[in-house]
């Protein structure tokens, strides 16, 4: 991840063959994150990368060239290549990024060789295109079609899929002891899909806090990282 202390938390990084969501709030860190994968796939295993490709589907315009080219600068790759080794599609309506996954598919049929698929951010296509509560069923329907999708593809091409997703404010969880009243968009279809669920919050200055909150096997425990230009770096207090 680029972040020792997160990668122990991981229990070594991203998990291929698995769905990881990672949620939380704005300016958290999920997109630089999302970033960093991209170019540390990139790196043979012996360097804990997947020695692989990567693909972005971009629903909100977060891909930043000039960020992975910095990132793999900070690893001693050629950035031109490792961008050529990013596959970016940008989904504008949660329709789009169905048929792009469809797409997608039949490239890592013919090309054996990706490791990462990021979806940043997954829900928020649905959010514009089903606004009213009375489109809610149908919205966690086509929600519930695409992460099958993912799921499919990370077990068909050993893949680690990575979804981010936004928090709103919970209207049921605003009670006084309640620390955080923010949940994770998608609700119990975005829960049950996802094999681990990270969730990020931002720390003093810099740091963030990444936080294990679901997981099959991982202890729900909490590490910090901070972004820098040049992606996602261990904390120095």
């Amino acid at each position: 991840t680029g972040a020792t202390a997160v990668d122990e938390l991981l229990g070594g990084g991203f998990e291929t063959k698995s769905l990881t969501e990672m949620f939380g709030e704005w300016r958290c860190g999920k997109t630089m994150l999302a970033h960093t994968l991209c170019v540390t796939t990139q790196l043979p295993q012996e360097e804990g990368g997947g020695s692989g490709k990567a693909a972005f589907i971009d629903t909100e315009g977060t891909f930043r060239p000039e960020i992975i080219k910095d990132i793999a600068e900070r690893f001693g790759l050629d950035p031109e290549a490792v961008l050529g080794n990013i596959v970016v599609a940008r989904a504008h309506t949660s329709e789009h990024q169905a048929d792009l996954l469809i797409s997608l598919t039949a490239l890592m049929a013919e090309e054996a060789c990706f490791r990462l698929l990021v979806v940043d951010s997954i829900t928020a296509p649905f959010r514009t295109d089903y606004t009213g509560r009375g489109e809610l069923a149908e919205r966690q329907q086509r929600l519930n079609n695409v992460l099958a999708k993912l799921k499919k593809i990370s077990e068909e091409f050993n893949v680690a899929v990575v979804m981010t997703n936004q928090v709103v404010s919970d209207p049921g969880g605003g009670a006084m002891f309640v620390s955080d009243p923010k949940k994770p968009v998608g609700g119990h279809v975005m829960a049950h899909a996802s094999t681990t669920r990270l969730s990020l919050r931002k720390g003093k200055g810099e740091q963030r806090l990444i936080k294990v909150v679901a997981s099959p096997y991982l202890a729900e425990a909490e590490a910090s990282f901070q972004c820098s230009a040049a992606g996602v770096t261990d904390h120095k207090d």
